[in-house]
């Protein structure tokens, strides 16, 4: 599996990270299988957050850790928190409850990463710093990151901050692509030419921020899947080619997608089937060209200027 430095930091991580939301659906036995698949392909980082399984994901993979005997050195573990019932939460007490709460049902010390949950419009930096420049100090995390955030409310809360944002989990997929369209589209009076994010992707680029793409099979989150769907059945086609050109699968087509892009994204993959796991990781094995590249963008239904 190929690796990469994630953001400003020292540590050398898979280019595909494993998704735990699903892992509570998972019975023990479940679950150590896909951690072991996942392992054995290289995927050794994993990415949690407090909400997945209401807590129930994080306590499955330390139960299937501890049973598979896997050293904490195995594997890097993210985890993220800030969504509450009904309304987001980044107060300092909150972030310290929610990282207790992880540590102990993941069974470990520190974590590697901790991301913010999506904006929390009603932030106060002051506070998000102060807490995590306590977690840093004790040594319960050791790099802070944001999710779903754009520019601006990065640049806000990195002005209150000693340490550096070293990552922004973002959607992307071929189907789902707001961050690349106004970037292909500026000056444009189109739908596509509507600048989102502030330039978000430019933005991690220059400030060394890894961009984690997550739901990278799906449209939206409520509307399921693009694979086999038939409103994006040139996509599908286009992707299929390109496998039998490659000699790969039709997943690893998907993620190598991702990986292609010259800001070194990291994807992040849900899929708990052990199968599917193996088929995703043959991206490591490929580099799509340019071409290929922006075929898959335009048969996406995206027009280029």
């Amino acid at each position: 599996m190929a690796k990469q430095i994630i953001g400003t930091t020292d540590v050398e991580a898979s280019r595909i990270a494993l998704g735990c939301m699903r892992m509570a659906a998972l019975d023990l036995s479940q679950a150590e299988e896909t951690i072991r698949t996942a392992l054995d392909e290289g995927i050794s980082f994993i990415d949690h957050a407090d909400i997945y399984g209401n807590g129930e994901s994080e306590i499955r993979f330390a139960q299937a850790a501890k049973n598979l005997g896997l050293s904490r050195d195995d594997y890097l573990l993210q985890s993220k928190c800030g969504i509450r019932k009904g309304f987001f939460d980044f107060s300092k007490d909150h972030i310290m409850a929610s990282v207790d709460g992880i540590l102990k049902r993941l069974e470990t010390d520190y974590l590697d990463f901790l991301v913010l949950h999506r904006p929390d419009i009603l932030m106060e930096p002051e506070e998000v710093a102060e807490a995590f420049t306590e977690l840093e100090k004790v040594g319960k995390v050791r790099y802070f990151g944001v999710s779903n955030q754009n520019r601006y409310q990065m640049e806000l809360l990195q002005a209150y901050m000693d340490q550096k944002l070293v990552v922004n989990q973002m959607q992307l997929s071929p189907a789902h692509t707001p961050m690349f369209d106004s970037a292909l589209n500026v000056n444009m009076r189109n739908q596509a030419g509507i600048d989102r994010d502030n330039g978000l992707v430019d933005y991690c680029r220059l400030n060394k921020v890894t961009i984690q793409a997550w739901s990278p099979f799906q449209i939206d989150l409520d509307k399921g899947l693009f694979t086999g769907n038939p409103d994006y059945q040139e996509l599908n086609e286009t992707i299929a080619n390109l496998a039998d050109q490659y000699r790969v699968s039709a997943e690893a087509i998907i993620i190598a997608w991702i990986l292609r892009h010259p800001a070194q994204m990291q994807a992040i993959v849900g899929s708990m089937n052990p199968d599917r796991l193996r088929k995703i990781a043959q991206a490591n094995s490929i580099t799509l060209s340019r071409a290929d590249w922006y075929d898959i963008y335009r048969s996406a239904g995206n027009s280029l200027p």
